[in-house]
């Protein structure tokens, strides 16, 4: 009974003792962290959570409010959003003001026009904003030009399709051809016919660094760049060429075309050229019947040497339409289609762009189809190959390359051999 005692009275003690070590460590904590006090001590009433919770909301309020303000990056660097979060962060966010489709016929003049031509062209297009251009690459003569207005504006940004001049200027130097692998990153290698057909830009823009800005230009130059394509064709532009290295670097000019104003024209002058092995003709744009029946082709320039290049391209050419960018173009395998693709934003005219320079190879007759539209998220170089695969896909079930090819006259053929070879100034 006695030892019962003795333990009930000691268990009392050492619960007093406890009590007066937690009232005193509480003590200690109210001096030293007043707030971890309340916390531990504090009920967990209902209306207590929401006043915690309205204290949180409100402290990550002041936070957001206190959050340094990132500057977008700048128009020249900036690059069209292909992501969500892209797409809020960009610079372009909300800034592409042209719309994507509009009446691309509207004002033309279609007289001396291949009306077969312009209706599978017009089809095409199916009322997205922006113009369609189709020439024949064995004398140079358009044959129909759907969005007059567009196509005879100062140029726009030919993006990733002034690679097709990158790899001409790098064959030619002797630097590049189509099996000519360049480490782009640690574990990443390119052929020419891989980087073309996949419009790699590292690739193209390695050719600019390596030959530097005044090689590039006497290539530009050489074919036509700056100056109008066109003979005597009312209102057309000559584009722009930057006469130095823009400040983004001659890398960015043989990637994305910094700097640079292609027209419709201008490109579709540079795949005739390619298309036909070298030679260089005015385009003609007949208005009259009586023009018609007298057109004789007219060259501009024999571009010597040329010829090798153009081999080490096309294969990039075809590959895009096969496998790469410009996938959706192709439509017949015995039939092959070359071209190159281009998107980007430009920013002078506020619109994003896409860009597809084409030509097929149907026996005799090569057409050059040149597709530009303009407008904002929808439009891109792929789009416009699909538009580019219409065209001939239409016209392939008008029967059009089952007709005979137009005769190149006899006085072309003189000109074209008496022709010196064209030698630009730097």
């Amino acid at each position: 009974m006695v030892q019962a005692k003795t333990a009930d009275r000691t268990g009392k003690d050492s619960m007093a003792f406890n009590r007066v070590f937690i009232t005193a460590l509480l003590a200690l904590l109210s001096i030293v962290a007043p707030g971890v006090v309340r916390a531990a001590t504090a009920k967990k009433s209902p209306a207590k959570k929401v006043v915690a919770k309205k204290r949180v909301a409100a402290t990550r309020i002041a936070s957001a409010r206190r959050a340094p303000v990132l500057k977008k990056a700048s128009l020249t660097k900036g690059r069209a959003p292909v992501s969500r979060f892209r797409q809020r962060n960009s610079p372009y966010a909300g800034f592409w003001t042209v719309p994507n489709f509009a009446d691309a016929t509207e004002g033309d003049v279609i007289d001396g026009e291949d009306l077969t031509i312009r209706r599978a062209a017009v089809e095409a297009l199916n009322g997205l904003n922006g113009a369609v251009v189709v020439s024949d690459a064995s004398n140079g003569r358009i044959l129909s030009m759907v969005n007059q207005k567009l196509v005879l504006q100062n140029g726009f940004q030919p993006c990733s399709t002034i690679k097709i001049l990158a790899g001409v200027a790098g064959v030619m130097e002797g630097e590049y051809n189509r099996d000519k692998v360049v480490k782009l990153g640690r574990r990443d290698y390119l052929d020419m016919t891989t980087a073309m057909a996949r419009s790699n830009n590292p690739y193209f823009a390695s050719i600019g660094r390596k030959l530097g800005y005044e090689k590039i230009s006497y290539y530009a130059k050489l074919l036509g760049l700056g100056e109008t394509a066109g003979l005597n064709i009312p209102g057309e532009q000559p584009g722009i060429w930057p006469g130095k290295e823009v400040p983004s670097g001659i890398g960015m000019m043989t990637s994305f075309g910094d700097g640079i104003n292609l027209t419709p024209l201008q490109l579709s002058s540079i795949l005739t050229t390619v298309a036909n092995g070298g030679t260089m003709y005015y385009l003609q744009y007949p208005r009259t019947q009586a023009e018609i029946e007298t057109f004789v082709p007219q060259v501009r320039r024999k571009i010597e040497n040329i010829g090798t290049a153009i081999q080490e391209i096309r294969p990039g050419m075809e590959g895009s339409v096969n496998f790469g960018s410009g996938r959706r173009a192709g439509y017949e395998d015995h039939e092959p289609i070359f071209g190159k693709t281009g998107t980007c934003t430009h920013s002078d005219h506020k619109t994003h762009l896409g860009w597809f320079g084409s030509f097929n190879e149907v026996g005799d007759r090569k057409l050059v189809v040149t597709v530009l539209l303009t407008g904002g998220k929808l439009v891109s170089g792929p789009v416009a190959s699909g538009v580019a695969g219409q065209v001939f896909r239409k016209l392939n079930e008008a029967r059009y390359f089952a007709s005979n090819p137009q005769i190149v006259s006899p006085n072309a053929i003189i000109a074209r051999e008496s022709f010196p070879a064209y030698m630009p100034e730097n």
